[in-house]
């Protein structure tokens, strides 16, 4: 699908070394020391179905990995909003995507309702996140999976990828359905859940 904007078609090679700086910086803020691998990026798109989707949202974006993928594959008139609580990355990709549909909110993730309401922004379509909510205090990360369940369509989804199960409970008290998808090639291997309301 073509895009209204004008943007860079792949992360500078910087980005791996920004990426790794600000994980030995800020651990409890970053998963892993590298970013995703494409066999995870590309299963996590495939979570979405991109017609449908008009408003996406994404936590922690870091270096843009999927950012990109997700501009590739959006709708012209779709809008991506992603919400990062880290100011290197916020300057990063401000500095290094120019794309007309992308929303750049240096913020937490906890108030997405919040932020999708400044932004004039409909109850989103998907959130997908790659927060590592396992580092994250227990009353956070209750509250940002509940945010992210009231902040979703009646037909929005949830896609978060992990290392570890340590989600698993907090999301299947929120959703009605949480699927379960495994990607082995991917430092670290990764789970991805699929949760709906």
């Amino acid at each position: 699908m073509p895009s209204q904007a004008v943007k860079k078609s792949a992360a500078p090679q910087s980005a791996v070394a920004l990426f790794a700086r600000n994980f030995f910086k800020y651990p409890s803020m970053l998963g892993s020391v590298v970013p995703s691998s494409r066999f995870l990026v590309n299963d996590l798109m495939a979570q979405v179905d991109w017609d449908r989707a008009r408003v996406v949202v994404e936590f922690g974006p870091g270096v843009g990995t999927i950012t990109r993928e997700v501009l590739k594959r959006m709708r012209p008139d779709a809008v991506l909003l992603v919400i990062e609580l880290n100011e290197d990355f916020v300057q990063y990709l401000s500095n290094t995507i120019r794309d007309s549909r992308l929303r750049v909110v240096h913020g937490s993730a906890a108030q997405v309702r919040r932020i999708l309401s400044e932004y004039g922004l409909a109850p989103a379509d998907y959130i997908i996140s790659s927060l590592p909510y396992s580092l994250l205090p227990e009353t956070l990360r209750m509250e940002i999976v509940a945010e992210s369940r009231h902040a979703l369509k009646a037909k929005g989804s949830l896609v978060v990828f992990q290392y570890n199960r340590t989600l698993l409970p907090y999301l299947k008290s929120s959703f009605s359905s949480v699927k379960l998808n495994f990607q082995p090639l991917n430092i670290l291997p990764a789970l991805i859940f699929h949760c709906t309301p």
